[in-house]
């Protein structure tokens, strides 16, 4: 009599776990996390040294890089990549972060930054639907 086999052998397991997918959403949701930090720490040192606070944009010290603050944060993506250690398969475009191995050409596999206002922070919307 045969035994029966459970589980998955090596050569089954890529058809029904996709690791690429999972992979590239954890990076994604980690930048956010990165991104949320940074300008935590872009506010603190601003309001520390009474720069930026308004909606005319300053220029503040961080980390040996100059960053344009409004409201106190950073005032784009722009601004804030530049105290962001992002890795290399992130790519800038605008106020969004993309990973570049996202499955489908055009897809949004990101964090989308929203500048911060008189009366909000900034905003992060991350999106792994694509990834």
């Amino acid at each position: 009599m045969k035994a029966m086999q459970k589980g998955f052998n090596r050569i089954e397991l890529p058809k029904f776990v996709d690791m690429g997918t999972d992979a590239r959403s954890a990076v994604v949701k980690a930048t956010e996390g990165a991104l949320r930090s940074a300008n935590s720490m872009v506010y603190a040192k601003a309001a520390a040294a009474n720069i930026g606070q308004g909606s005319t944009a300053a220029d503040l010290s961080v980390a040996g890089q100059t960053v344009s603050v409004k409201f106190g944060f950073a005032e784009n993506m722009a601004a804030l990549k530049l105290v962001v250690d992002l890795s290399s398969e992130l790519v800038v475009s605008g106020e969004v972060v993309q990973h570049s191995g996202a499955k489908t050409v055009g897809s949004t596999c990101g964090v989308t930054l929203g500048a911060a206002t008189a009366t909000a922070p900034p905003t992060y919307t991350t999106n792994v639907a694509g990834c």
